[in-house]
C-alpha cells in the first residue's frame, strides 16, 4: 500500500505563491507518473500538471506559466511550485502517483483571497 503525505497548502493572497509537496512511501514498486489534481467546490476533479518519472511535464491551460512540477525520484517525491495564484485556484490540492494502479492523497488546502 502506497501511502502520500501532502504538506505546503494554506492561505496566500492573490499575487502571492505557494509550494506543495507530496511524498509517496511504501510502494514495492517504481513510481512512474506523478501529478496534481485539484477540486473547487461545486466542480469535478481536475488535473493541474504531471510529471512522468522521465521529467516530461504537462499542464492545465489555466496554470501554464505560473504552475512549475518537478519531482525527485530519490525521495518518490513531487512538487508544485504555485506562482501568481489567482482567487480562482481556490481548490482542494491532490497528489496523485502511479506505479500499476493509482494512488491518492487525502488533499490539501489552498485558498486565494483577493
Amino acid at each position: 500500500q502506497v501511502h502520500l503525505e501532502e504538506s505546503g497548502g494554506g492561505l496566500v493572497q492573490a499575487g502571492g505563491s505557494l509550494r506543495l509537496s507530496c511524498a509517496a512511501s511504501g510502494s514495492k514498486f517504481r513510481i512512474n507518473s506523478m501529478g496534481w489534481y485539484r477540486q473547487a467546490p461545486g466542480k469535478q476533479r481536475e488535473l493541474v500538471a504531471g510529471v512522468t518519472r522521465g521529467g516530461s511535464t504537462n499542464y492545465a491551460d489555466s496554470v501554464k506559466g505560473r504552475f512549475t512540477i518537478s519531482r525527485d525520484n530519490a525521495k518518490n517525491t513531487v512538487y508544485l511550485q504555485m506562482n501568481s495564484l489567482k482567487p480562482e485556484d481556490t481548490a482542494v490540492y491532490y497528489c496523485n502517483v502511479v506505479t500499476f494502479i493509482g494512488y491518492w492523497g487525502q488533499g490539501t488546502k489552498v485558498t486565494v483571497s483577493s
